[in-house]
């Protein structure tokens, strides 16, 4: 347990300096959607790029991780279509809600991974996120516009545009090619992603909006329920059915712990979903994670 909340504790402690930091206007209130951007396009692009270009790729366990992340993505969905179907929720909630239970924080995600497995962590995480970030983003685009019907295009085109699935292609392909990282570039990409993560945690913090959580408490408290504590156990299940190893175990069923993204409220409002209720969602989610991980983690030590 005490090497468990060495490991989280740095994590969360960046998240609440982010939201300090914000709320008291330092250094600006242009500078955090300008640093989320960079950090989105750039710094950590080339934290995943990094860890493909130089991944294992010959994991004999990769398979079966694949298969279980799309075996608990797919379960999580069908929950959710049928839920929908019961409760008659229009599609700017049944957005929201579908955003709460299977986005993840990525930022949170990939240091967690690395303060607990270190670097072979962060390459199998990053391996896992080039099948997650993808089926993530066209179910969220699709929960938002159900309504109104989608077009293939308006699901592809935020795909394709994505910086981090982009960097996990790239990344990939140069570790096929055989070319790997020469003339220093490596130390570069090594140098932009250890800035990447600080800053992405920071930004979490700046982005968390707690005057949003006196609102729907009943459906944001089902909401963080359902994410934090029913999807971990969900991947445990399938990683238990497919005899994953302890490590690959324990990176899936984290990521299915994490708290949604921050970024799905800047989703939600642009497809017109309800906001608010995302707002809510992302902050909720976020103040109960620094326990649910926790305990979460400390199950898995015990389980695995």
């Amino acid at each position: 347990m005490t090497e468990l909340l060495l490991a989280l504790w740095p994590l969360f402690a960046l998240i609440v300096g982010g939201y300090v930091l914000s709320r008291r206007g330092f250094p600006n209130e242009a500078f955090w959607p300008g640093a989320e951007r960079l950090n989105y396009f750039i710094l950590f692009p080339a934290l995943l790029f990094n860890s493909l270009a130089t991944a294992p790729l010959d994991n004999p366990q990769l398979p079966r991780m694949a298969l279980a992340v799309l075996l608990g993505l797919g379960i999580a969905w069908l929950a959710l279509l049928v839920m929908r179907r019961l409760r008659g929720w229009p599609a700017a909630r049944f957005g929201a809600f579908s955003q709460g239970i299977l986005r993840f924080n990525t930022y949170l995600g990939l240091a967690a991974v690395g303060s607990l497995f270190g670097q072979p962590g962060l390459t199998l995480a990053a391996l896992m996120l080039a099948l997650m970030v993808p089926a993530v983003n066209v179910l969220s685009v699709w929960s938002l516009t159900a309504e109104r019907g989608v077009s293939a295009r308006s699901l592809l085109l935020p795909i394709i545009r994505n910086p981090l699935i982009l960097a996990c292609l790239a990344g990939a392909l140069v570790n096929l090619s055989g070319l790997g990282l020469p003339g220093g570039s490596g130390r570069l990409l090594s140098l932009l992603a250890a800035a990447s993560l600080p800053l992405g945690l920071l930004c979490v913090g700046a982005a968390l909006k707690p005057e949003q959580l006196g609102g729907e408490i009943p459906a944001l408290a089902w909401n963080s329920l359902l994410r934090l504590l029913l999807m971990p156990l969900l991947a445990l299940a399938v990683a238990y059915g497919l005899q994953l190893p302890t490590m690959e175990s324990t990176v899936l069923v984290l990521f299915f712990a994490l708290p949604t993204a921050p970024t799905a409220y800047v989703l939600t409002r642009q497809l017109g979903g309800d906001a608010n209720l995302m707002a809510g969602i992302i902050t909720l989610q976020h103040l109960l994670a620094a326990a649910s991980l926790v305990a979460m983690l400390f199950l898995l030590e015990h389980l695995l």
